[in-house]
């Protein structure tokens, strides 16, 4: 079951929780308005209902507050930086800003970030780098939390990974997990008393199954394209830690300390008119996106979406009529609101 809460509301509550934890009021406010957007635009797995999860690793310790991006290194359009453990969105928008920064000085601008925490919902930093009007890519490498092809056992991160092309008439925002369903996901289903409209993993007997709890309690999530999900979960998580000089999902897994903490991150922002004029860069991408929407559905009265193409909608229903909020959910954050910080995680099992 899920309640529709109005902007206000969840705005005044959701701050006060990062104030009840210590933030102070600016990265309160920035960490308020992100995990509303996220839900808002119907990412649920990766906006509000993470934030009982962040409070517990801010009492384990996990995540430092009061931790900042500090420069490790630079070279030229590359740069460097040790997370410190801060909070991982107020990291993840330093580096998405600095990573445009240094793209309007040389076309293309990479920072990578070290020990760092989990940055929630990705496609935020890539967004923010569209908005700028530069193509954005990002990645994070993870602990294990599905299997690589041909294990029944843990052994690689899901290592998510965006791309925004910004297009003036609606970006293209791609926000994709390596497991066909993000373990957030599954909870979503799992609270809602839902089945996955695909199989999405492994239930304790070997058999695929749509049903999130079979999944979670397994943690066999199914990579999408099969092996080739599971070689490029791998190959991002090396990557990241290469270009960071930081922790592979190996050394996370020896840390033991939750989602995402001690993680890499990299963020990539690119000039979309190095070697084109705006005019015939936008006219080419209208082209393809008109080729798009053209496509055939499968079903009669159907359409065919790029990826993003929906968000705003979502958004402005979400605006209208109320965020959506589990049920569940919305009664941990009231709680935490007024004070009681002794929930547990219900979104994950």
């Amino acid at each position: 079951m899920g309640v529709r809460v109005p902007y206000d509301k969840l705005k005044q509550d959701v701050k006060q929780i990062f104030l009840n934890l210590g933030l102070t009021e600016e990265k309160a406010e920035i960490c308020t308005a992100v995990h509303i957007q996220s839900s808002a635009d119907g990412v649920e797995s990766h906006g509000l209902n993470r934030i009982p999860r962040f409070v517990e690793y801010v009492q384990k310790g996990w995540v430092n507050i009061k931790g900042e991006p500090q420069l490790a290194g630079a070279k030229g359009a590359v740069e460097n930086y040790d997370g410190q453990l801060g909070i991982g969105i107020t990291n993840a928008l330093f580096c998405a800003d600095r990573a445009v920064e240094l793209a309007k000085k040389h076309g293309i601008g990479c920072v990578a970030l070290k020990n760092t925490t989990h940055w929630m919902r990705g496609a935020t930093y890539v967004w923010k780098m569209a908005e700028a009007g530069f193509m954005g890519m990002s990645w994070i490498n993870a602990e294990s939390c599905m299997p690589l092809w041909g294990s029944d056992k843990r052994s690689v991160g899901n290592n998510p990974f965006c791309m925004a092309i910004p297009r003036e008439d609606g970006p293209l925002i791609l926000d994709m997990a390596m497991s066909l369903y993000a373990y957030g996901k599954l909870g979503v289903y799992r609270l809602a008393g839902k089945q996955l409209p695909y199989p999405g993993g492994f239930d304790k007997d070997g058999n695929l199954t749509c049903d999130p709890g079979a999944i979670e309690e397994t943690m066999r999530g199914l990579p999408m394209g099969y092996w080739k999900g599971s070689g490029m979960a791998l190959a991002l998580d090396m990557a990241a830690a290469l270009m960071a000089n930081g922790m592979s999902g190996t050394d996370m897994d020896i840390q033991a300390k939750g989602s995402c903490t001690n993680c890499c991150q990299i963020f990539i922002a690119y000039d979309p008119y190095l070697f084109g004029s705006k005019d015939e860069i936008q006219d080419m991408l209208n082209r393809r996106i008109d080729a798009v929407k053209k496509a055939h559905p499968e079903r009669e009265g159907g359409s065919v979406s790029y990826p993003g193409e929906r968000t705003l909608a979502v958004r402005e229903e979400s605006m209208k009529k109320g965020i959506h909020v589990d049920e569940a959910i919305w009664k941990q954050l009231c709680s935490l609101a007024s004070g009681d910080m002794s929930m547990t995680d219900i979104a994950s099992k």
